[in-house]
């Protein structure tokens, strides 16, 4: 299908609709809890907290902020089923703990990847289960809500598509739907979600909010689609634009007011505009960088994605303070061989920092993929390497003036395990799609500007232009 075609889809009164949106959200009283599968959910936000754990105590802070949400990192796109099943509930035990404590109502959002990978369905599902068990709440519905714009991820028709070139892929034909843990073959979102269930729920049977409604403003027909909702039925929502979800979301606290009960499986622009987030300018340097501080940065590039593989590509055009240094990934098939790797790049990435020069440390870019057809072998091979790559910014003793950190589990691992973040400080965003955070004061690097550049986001020349940036 032709990028074009979303030009077809005409937008009124945008200014009617911001205003009943947010006449509902002041009329919106629940803590809304953002469980994010990876750290790249934060794409979309400003000034909130991001939380790396999920202690009771942790979650009792988050639903106390003034902040209508809050995030807690999981990482869980890197766990094994049973793992994230014993997280989800523990998680979902601490979020009524903290909801009875603090006398606040609540919905949870699943955040997870625009293009359909994760651990789906059974973390929604553990939700629903252990939420349901521990008080008098009934799920009526999951919703499914993979629109990104920043990303260029659009449902049209139930399709799902991302932006390749000048044409938009449905997902099931992309490199994503191929992933060796998370793939899958449907690009319609209603047998997306039979084909993962197993055909517990049939694409037949689902609820579809269709563009057509969203654009005529069809408040009371996309409240009834949901308050006719029942047994946890998925409920498809259509969008192409940010207008489309402000009206969705609109129905959405209509319904919601009315006593029913919704979990959602969303992308990042669903978090924004429920959570009432404004607009905030592009970081640029000054944000980041402290005046006086001639320290070079590193870039850690994890991710093996095409987009990420062309985007270093092209990085190598950039002027001659970028130093490239190959991290052998494949050395994890050798006892001792990712530990030999570490102790061999730290000092070369120190020596450019002390210089001034931002170092690029990169893994081999021929993908290391299992023999073995089990999911579960070829993703612990994928952690293993990842904590690896972490571990370099564990072991270094010099401060870099920013570090950017390519891939979702790449930034998760670096961001938790090196640099000991419990809880950052959403900056914004330094290019659309890409979040940065404030390290906390317990971290590593306190104070740093933390670049969470996610493998699939951006075009060829988007990581050259945020290393220009900042250079």
């Amino acid at each position: 299908m032709d990028y074009s075609c979303l030009n077809a889809y005409t937008v009124d009164d945008e200014i009617s609709v911001d205003k009943a949106l947010s006449q509902e959200l002041k009329n919106f009283k629940r803590k809304i809890v953002v469980l994010d599968d990876d750290p790249t959910g934060v794409q979309t936000v400003h000034d909130i907290s991001v939380f790396t754990d999920w202690k009771r105590d942790t979650v009792e802070k988050g639903f106390l902020e003034e902040n209508s949400l809050f995030f807690i990192l999981t990482n869980s796109r890197s766990f094994l089923p049973e793992y994230t099943i014993k997280v989800h509930r523990e998680i979902a035990k601490n979020i009524v703990a903290a909801s009875k404590a603090s006398g606040k109502d609540f919905i949870v959002i699943s955040r997870s990847d625009s293009t359909l990978r994760g651990n789906y369905p059974i973390e929604t599902q553990v939700l629903k289960d252990e939420i349901e068990q521990l008080t008098r709440k009934r799920f009526n519905g999951e919703i499914i809500f993979p629109f990104f714009k920043g990303g260029e991820r659009f449902t049209i028709d139930n399709i799902h598509y991302v932006k390749s070139g000048d044409k938009l892929l449905p997902a099931g034909m992309t490199e994503f739907a191929r992933d060796k843990t998370f793939g899958y073959k449907s690009s319609h979102l209603g047998d997306w979600c039979e084909e993962k269930t197993h055909g517990a729920f049939k694409a037949s049977d689902m609820i579809y909010i269709s563009l057509e409604d969203l654009r005529s403003r069809n408040f009371d027909h996309i409240e009834e689609q949901l308050t006719s909702c029942r047994g946890f039925n998925k409920i498809i929502v259509n969008s192409i634009d940010y207008i489309d979800v402000k009206v969705f979301m609109t129905a959405f606290i209509r319904a919601v007011n009315k006593g029913m009960e919704f979990i959602f499986r969303s992308a990042a622009d669903a978090v924004k505009v429920i959570g009432g987030i404004t607009d905030k300018p592009l970081l640029v340097k000054k944000d980041l960088i402290k005046e006086g501080d001639v320290n070079g940065g590193v870039i850690i590039v994890g991710s093996h994605v095409n987009r990420t593989t062309q985007q270093l590509a092209e990085l190598k055009n950039c002027h001659n303070k970028v130093k490239f240094i190959e991290f052998n990934q494949h050395l994890v098939l050798r006892d001792g061989g990712l530990e030999g790797e570490v102790k061999r790049v730290v000092p070369l990435i120190e020596n450019e920092i002390r210089l001034g020069n931002i170092a690029v440390v990169y893994t081999r870019r021929e993908r290391l993929d299992m023999d073995s057809s089990r999911a579960d072998e070829q993703l612990t091979v994928s952690v293993k390497i990842s904590e690896s790559v972490a571990s370099i910014v564990a072991k270094l003793s010099v401060r870099p003036g920013f570090i950017i950190a390519k891939g979702g589990i790449t930034s998760s691992d670096i961001g938790i395990k090196a640099l000991g973040v419990r809880c950052a400080n959403v900056m914004g965003q330094i290019k659309s799609g890409i979040p940065v955070w404030m390290t906390g004061a317990e971290s590593k690097f306190p104070n740093m500007p933390f670049i969470i550049f996610p493998g699939n986001v951006g075009g060829e020349s988007t990581l050259k232009d945020v290393v220009d940036l900042l250079g």
